[in-house]
């Protein structure tokens, strides 16, 4: 080839490197009050009301939308139910049972009030199959007044309001105007995904750790994605969204996304860092280079959410339903012994769930994943002398599709069958029976209408087991100058510290290194032995001869 055009060659490959190094730009969000809707529902007639019922407001909807009902019931937000495809496993939210309050079933009314529909009041059958119980408000209301009710399996709370209800946010519930919600409907806001994943679990960033109510409007330090200082992302931007399916799953994550530089800015139908940045996101400096040579091993998050629960709003750490149900004078209590940055005090015991812990700024438990999730179910056999991991995560350092990622780590404490060595269900809420345990406080009650309820059975003896549950960590993006420094990691006792089938240098040495120092001190020593032995005979033969 002529020297002309192997410089020609070099040339264009040096600019691609310095292409496919450079940080890709995300592709803008919508607007957040209507994502630039050319339609003002307004002034619809079918949405001038009035209506006596969500379902009343979908049935409108439909009128135009004529296959977003449809749609909806074929997504995971309708069905709560999922079969995992490498597991084969049964999960959702119908099936599964957590380290925070627990399972759906039996307790339906509370649960499924943050179901995207109305009326689910039985999880043992499919939700409703009638398209008009889809709640389109739930997600497009624009009016910011429409609720959820916590105990309506779904519904708004409308007049008459009954005396101290609630919302699904925890907020006073007020009657909803359902013809002003209906007026208002645009494409979704933070606020509108964060009504029920902000608050899930039983409170504000209870559940997860980085996804809380400072996230509907934070400041740059807290979410440099979702800030308006920032890229002002509402959750679509990254949750791209066909057909009303909604891109990312906690069951089946896609834990190493390998993209092609050519393809960035391109369509794309999945929730990762990689599908906007690559896999080469560091600019080409000798130190962005080195980063990138992470990226095959290490996930984006681990180093750039360096501490979740951020923005003055705590997660909770600890739940103990052992000691739930204690009394004074006869009468349930709470104890808030945790003040959070904002001065909110929050709840470290209540009778009717136990005790719990509270953190903010929390640094993430870090482990090997590859995306694969095996769930401790309700006919999983355990060994009880041991912590449950309630959703146990797949991954090693011998494995190419793992990294290493980081995780909120849930410790809880809960009911299983001392005999059979199995969770339980338990019923928690029922204001109308004196089974639920939250009307009398009685576990043997709680647990055995529970498991008559799914049919799973229950030897009728039980004690509380602990048990481990871990959230992947994805939101809260540090601004890059917050961003881990090398030092977090490699350095003795450092975040990497846990991590096991992988050599982190800084962190001391490997087998292989102290194997080597072991025969470089065995050789040492048998040069120095030898030198001494030949210079102890040099002297007897000087003593010999004088």
């Amino acid at each position: 080839m002529p020297p002309r055009h192997r410089a020609m060659r070099f040339v264009a490959w040096a600019i691609w490197v310095v292409i496919a190094a450079a940080p890709a730009q995300a592709q803008e969000p919508p607007a957040i009050p209507g994502g630039g809707t050319t339609a003002d529902h307004s002034k619809f007639p079918a949405l001038k009301g009035p209506f006596a019922s969500g379902p009343e407001v979908t049935q409108a909807c439909l009128s135009c939308h004529t296959e977003a009902g449809d749609q909806v019931m074929h997504t995971l937000h309708w069905s709560w139910d999922y079969t995992h495809p490498e597991t084969g496993q049964t999960l959702g939210k119908a099936n599964v049972i957590n380290s925070f309050c627990g399972n759906v079933g039996s307790n339906e009314a509370r649960c499924t009030s943050c179901h995207a529909g109305y009326g689910w009041t039985d999880v043992r059958e499919p939700p409703p199959a009638d398209p008009t119980r889809v709640d389109c408000l739930a997600c497009h209301d624009r009016s910011g007044q429409y609720a959820k009710q916590d105990d309506l399996a779904g519904h708004p709370p409308l007049e008459p309001v009954r005396a101290g209800a609630k919302t699904i946010t925890g907020a006073d519930a007020k009657p909803v105007d359902l013809a002003k919600a209906a007026q208002s409907v645009g494409e979704p806001g933070r606020e509108n995904c964060g009504n029920c994943h902000f608050y899930g679990g039983g409170g504000d960033n209870v559940k997860h750790g980085d996804l809380s109510s400072a996230l509907v409007r934070p400041d740059l330090a807290t979410d440099v994605h979702m800030s308006p200082e920032g890229g002002n992302f509402t959750c679509q931007t990254c949750h791209v969204t066909e057909d009303h399916r909604v891109a990312g799953s906690r069951y089946d994550v896609e834990a190493k996304d390998i993209v092609d530089a050519h393809l960035l800015g391109q369509p794309r139908d999945t929730a990762t860092c990689e599908s906007c940045h690559g896999n080469r996101p560091h600019v080409a400096t000798p130190a962005g280079m080195k980063l990138n040579d992470h990226t095959d091993r290490v996930a984006c998050q681990t180093c750039h959410i360096p501490s979740f629960a951020r923005g003055g709003v705590a997660t909770k750490t600890l739940w103990d339903w052992s000691t739930a149900g204690q009394l004074k004078d006869g009468k349930p209590f709470s104890e808030d012994g945790f003040t959070q940055s904002d001065g909110q005090h929050l709840h470290t015991y209540l009778s009717t769930k136990g005790n719990f812990e509270w953190a903010e700024n929390v640094v993430p438990f870090y482990g090997w994943f590859n995306g694969t999730v095996e769930y401790t179910t309700a006919d999983t056999v355990f060994d009880p002398s041991l912590p449950v991991e309630i959703n146990r995560l797949e991954g090693s350092a011998s494995d190419p599709d793992a990294r290493i990622w980081p995780f909120k780590q849930m410790i809880g404490r809960q009911a299983f069958d001392t005999e059979r060595n199995v969770l339980l269900h338990s019923q928690v809420y029922g204001p109308q029976t004196d089974t639920a345990f939250w009307t009398n406080f009685d576990w043997s009650k709680a647990l055995q209408v529970a498991a008559d309820y799914m049919g799973t059975g229950y030897s009728g003896k039980f004690d509380f087991v602990d048990t481990r549950m871990y959230w992947p960590i994805t939101h809260m993006v540090a601004p890059a100058d917050d961003a881990l420094k090398c030092g977090a990691c490699h350095r003795p006792q450092g975040r990497m510290a846990g991590i096991t089938g992988l050599y982190i240098p800084g962190t001391g040495l490997p087998p292989g290194g102290i194997l080597g120092l072991a025969i470089l001190a065995m050789a040492v020593a048998g040069v120095a032995g030898h030198g001494l032995l030949r210079l102890l005979g040099r002297k007897d033969k000087g003593n010999h001869h004088g």
